[in-house]
C-alpha cells in the first residue's frame, strides 16, 4: 500500500459486469481492515480535488456513509497494470 499525502492506495476486490464495467465491491484499508461496499451509486470521470490526480470516481456507500473511490489509469495500456484504485485521506 503506498500514500502520497492523503492520497491512498488501497486493494480493491472488484466484479466486472457482461458489459466491462468494474464495480468495486471490497476495499482494504492501510490498518488491513476490510469494508464491504453496500452499493455503488454513480460513476464518472473527475478530479480527485483534495489528492490531486484524476481518474473514474465512483461515489461508493460503506455502513451506510457516502464516500468516494477513484480508479487512476495506467498510461501504459498494453501491459498488465491496467490502473490503481486509491481513497483521499480524511
Amino acid at each position: 500500500m503506498e500514500a502520497n499525502g492523503i492520497k491512498v492506495y488501497v486493494p480493491v476486490r472488484v466484479d466486472f459486469r457482461e458489459d466491462g464495467v468494474m464495480l468495486p465491491r471490497k476495499i482494504t484499508w492501510e490498518d488491513g481492515r476490510e469494508y464491504e461496499i453496500d452499493r455503488v451509486s454513480d460513476i464518472r470521470h473527475a478530479a480527485a480535488m483534495r489528492a490531486g490526480g484524476q481518474g473514474d470516481r465512483y461515489t461508493i456507500h460503506v455502513r451506510g456513509r457516502q464516500s468516494y473511490l477513484f480508479f487512476e489509469r495506467s498510461p501504459d495500456q498494453a501491459g498488465s497494470c491496467i490502473g490503481r484504485w486509491f481513497v483521499e485521506r480524511k
